[in-house]
């Protein structure tokens, strides 16, 4: 078995491999099928651009799976400023054993993203999805639930205005980002946005923004409208307080006009998930959050004390 970079005339025999990858889907309800197919995209243009990188396994000159990985955000260049990699995809073709072809290309992976600067690795996968013993035993490890709820017909329980809401604007991304710290675990912040810098460059997604400014931002939400085909997608950060994440909630439902939507978030976030569950909003599935490290730094030799004089 080969394992190389994809290149123009790998398209095809990839696109195949995901649309088999795709037809596994066909038992899964609807509402999770298209989620799935929306976590995970292939695009033929991306091979042609540096945010991506693509690494195909071949034998006998048929190539016979697949691993691609994009930056955050998709549009810095590789490798001189992305530090970090999403695994979009990994697939095997069909009647191929997955457990011989995939730690291949994984360890591919790994090996090239050193060598373009990267230092981790991330991925997410339903906690039943076959493909979670591989990414395991291959050094990633999990840090993070996030679940994913649907509705089809969400109902507010109040259609009042939460007091101190306002439309986001540029100059509130610090004070957004101090929320974000507040709201997220430090071993989640450390790994996904340390930095002001890091997390300013990871936040592209389009979509109406509000936070709730009382003294301080204390909440945020986000609606993103979608499509006949496609639901809203619903974000939010929120501190603990009482009644706050109900009245988040309420508002991100009425300006998404209480048509079908679904929302992710994390295990941290249970107050938020609470409200979304008492409007309608059902669970539609459980995804872990993985992470390899890549460079790992040596400890630094221990000096010991010396006495200055005698």
């Amino acid at each position: 078995m080969r394992l190389r970079s994809a290149s123009l005339r790998d398209l095809v025999r990839i696109e195949q491999i995901y649309r088999e990858a795709e037809a596994g889907f066909s038992a899964v309800p609807p509402p999770a099928r298209l989620w799935g197919l929306v976590s995970h995209t292939l695009s033929a243009l991306l091979p042609l651009t540096q945010e991506t990188l693509i690494y195909v396994a071949e034998e006998d000159g048929r190539v016979i799976g697949f691993v691609q990985a994009s930056g955050h955000p998709l549009t810095v260049s590789l490798p001189s400023k992305v530090t970090s990699l999403q695994v979009l995809n990994l697939c095997v073709a069909e009647g191929v054993e997955a457990e011989r072809v995939a730690p291949s290309l994984i360890q591919c992976l790994c090996d090239q993203a050193v060598q373009r600067g990267v230092s981790r690795l991330f991925v997410r996968l339903p906690l039943d999805e076959p493909l979670m013993d591989i990414f395991r035993f291959q050094g990633f490890r999990q840090y993070a639930t996030e679940s994913v709820l649907y509705a089809e017909a969400p109902r507010p329980r109040s259609t009042a205005v939460p007091p101190g809401l306002r439309p986001y604007r540029n100059r509130d991304q610090r004070r957004l980002y101090h929320l974000y710290r507040k709201v997220t675990p430090w071993g989640v912040a450390h790994l996904e946005a340390p930095t002001f810098r890091e997390w300013r460059s990871s936040r592209s997604a389009p979509g109406q923004q509000e936070v709730i400014d009382r003294v301080e931002i204390v909440g945020w939400c986000r609606v993103q409208k979608g499509s006949q085909a496609r639901p809203h997608t619903l974000s939010f950060m929120a501190l603990p307080e009482r009644g706050l994440a109900d009245e988040l909630v309420d508002h991100a439902i009425v300006a998404s006009d209480c048509q079908a939507a679904w929302c992710s978030l994390r295990h941290y976030d249970a107050h938020v998930i609470d409200a979304l569950r008492g409007r309608g909003f059902s669970l539609l599935l459980i995804q872990a959050l993985l992470v390899r490290e890549l460079a790992v730094g040596a400890p630094l030799p221990e000096k010991g004390l010396v006495p200055s004089f005698g």
